[in-house]
């Protein structure tokens, strides 16, 4: 390829590079002059372009693109239509990615040109997600590279997704004094909503006293009858001696591990019973932020068979994030941990007021409408306290008994919107109102969002974080503009002002701040206003 600046009248075939705009004229970068176009050009008063002419054997980005998608096997995977020298690869099920980084370091050393990106191996991903993106960084490459390239990843399982298979699952809890049911209770529902990507089923639940005998005697009849057992301990693992251990031990089983180079997560354990592994949990997984736990579980549910090779090998990116009860937090100090403390106070503001009027006159309401037993406020507010933010505020107005009797039990702060009727700006306001004034932004999400999971959630306040706090975040499906949204703190008057049915569109959009896309897949865009959406979506109206 030749690149460079042309004479505007002899740029015919050459490819732009940047963009060009004068009177009567624009055109975009990526745009192949023709003889017309350079007519126009010359009459605009435009002399030369940047521009790139091709040469024998090159390939313009796109097919460059394309081509090396098509080397791709397509293990439940999807890919969009090559647009800019890009392709997007998404997940088509909820799984495990996986990424070969032998085989993807090959690829990316052939030439500069020719880029891939992914997700880290073993990252679990939902249908949607994006996880790898094929660049074709100048407009037009050789070919005989882009064949070198694809000929690395043919035949190779470089990128997959193994879907999460459903599975028995049995929990078994160990009890002390000093640990409340509420805790308890809590766990169990932390559990249930970590395996419902898989579709797996929690059989029941087994509580037992803290004591090696007592939890020997219901772990080997658990194994038996299920494909997974969980524990919890009522007290923290020292030991390879300890209860859990010495239990899985005692049942006839073999333990794999004891502990986990991934922090929080260090107190995991990790055995057999037969064929059904037993996953003893760290203390940290009674809490829905990510730990070493969600590591292990999720290679499990994807059909592997971890063991102590793979635990002992995970210390590399281990280091996920601090937590609120270890009892030496690593230290922070002066502007970094006030900037950091500031930017993480996120709250979550799930909107459940609306009238629902495109229901219907039979007056079934679609936030009681069940998915997989669940009612969608419910399920909405289970996935925005998975996503661990500062608070979650559920602000109710239309049949609000209903609503909030759908919600009893969770750990939010319930608002009632008496302007309900008025529109969506007025849930905003009163949500907002709710929030307290030591956040530093609120995470906007529609409670008729079946699809939206708890990692969505989590990413946009990741991005929302590494911003400083100062942007807004947005979800989006194939760039498209959609929710959840995250506004900052300095967006809060702008907000207080509206009026109506509206929500936060113009204040994002002239608001003057740095806009974070963050793609999320079709769940950005699927809201359920309909009783055919609902249908559709995999939900039951109830009567």
């Amino acid at each position: 390829m030749i690149f460079g600046e042309l004479a505007s009248h002899d740029a015919a075939g050459a490819i732009l590079a940047h963009g060009v705009r004068g009177e009567g004229v624009s055109f975009s970068k990526g745009r192949r002059l023709s003889e017309d176009d350079c007519r126009q050009l010359v009459a605009s008063g435009i002399e030369s372009v940047i521009a790139a002419r091709m040469e024998p054997g090159d390939i313009d980005e796109n097919a460059a693109a394309a081509r090396l998608a098509e080397a791709i096997g397509p293990d439940h995977l999807t890919f969009s239509t090559p647009a800019t020298g890009r392709v997007n690869l998404h997940a088509a099920v909820a799984g495990l990615f996986r990424a070969d980084r032998a085989t993807i370091d090959r690829f990316n050393r052939i030439d500069p040109a020719i880029t891939l990106a992914t997700l880290p191996d073993h990252a679990s991903v939902q249908p949607g997600d994006m996880v790898a993106t094929i660049k074709i960084i100048p407009l037009a490459v050789p070919g005989e590279a882009v064949e070198r390239a694809a000929a690395v990843l043919a035949g190779a399982d470089a990128l997959l997704v193994k879907p999460f298979r459903a599975r028995r699952v049995a929990l078994v809890a160990t009890v002390l004094p000093s640990l409340k049911p509420s805790v308890m209770d809590k766990t169990r529902l932390l559990l249930e909503h970590r395996l419902a990507p898989s579709g797996s089923t929690l059989i029941g639940e087994t509580r037992v006293a803290h004591k090696t005998e007592s939890l020997a005697a219901v772990l080997a009849p658990a194994a038996r009858e299920n494909e997974l057992v969980v524990v919890f301990g009522a007290s923290a693992v020292s030991d390879a001696g300890d209860v859990i251990p010495a239990a899985i031990r005692k049942a006839g089983g073999h333990v794999e591990q004891v502990g986990m180079p991934v922090d929080p997560g260090n107190l995991l354990v990790l055995g057999r019973i037969g064929e059904t592994p037993v996953i003893g949990a760290p203390g940290c997984a009674r809490s829905p932020k990510e730990n070493g736990f969600d590591w292990v579980l999720a290679r499990i549910l994807a059909g592997e068979a971890p063991g102590a090779y793979d635990v002992t090998g995970m210390g590399v990116g281990g280091l996920l994030m601090e937590i609120p009860t270890r009892p030496q937090p690593r230290e922070m100090k002066g502007e970094h941990k006030a900037a950091a403390d500031s930017a993480g106070a996120v709250v979550a503001i799930v909107l459940a007021a609306g009238q629902a009027r495109r229901m219907g006159a039979d007056g079934r309401h679609k936030l009681l409408a069940e998915f997989d037993g669940v009612p969608l406020v419910r399920k909405s507010v289970m996935a925005a306290l998975a996503a661990a933010p500062a608070k979650v505020v559920v602000v109710t107005g239309h049949r609000a008994s209903e609503i909030e009797a759908a919600v009893a039990g969770l750990p939010v702060a319930i608002v009632r919107n008496p302007l309900y009727r008025e529109g969506m700006s007025t849930s905003l306001i009163a949500g907002l109102d709710a929030a307290g004034a030591d956040c530093s932004g609120v995470l906007v999400h529609l409670a008729d969002m079946p699809r939206v999971e708890p990692e969505d959630l989590r990413r946009l306040m990741a991005a929302f974080t590494a911003a400083g706090g100062n942007a807004v975040v947005r979800a989006v499906s194939n760039g498209k503009r959609g929710n959840p949204v995250i506004l900052p703190r300095s967006t809060f008057a702008a907000v207080g002002r509206l009026e109506g049915d509206v929500g936060a569109r113009q204040i994002i959009e002239t608001a003057g701040l740095d806009i974070i896309d963050v793609e999320i897949g079709p769940a950005a865009h699927l809201d359920v206003d309909t009783p055919e959406a609902v249908a559709n979506a995999g939900g039951m109206l109830k009567e």
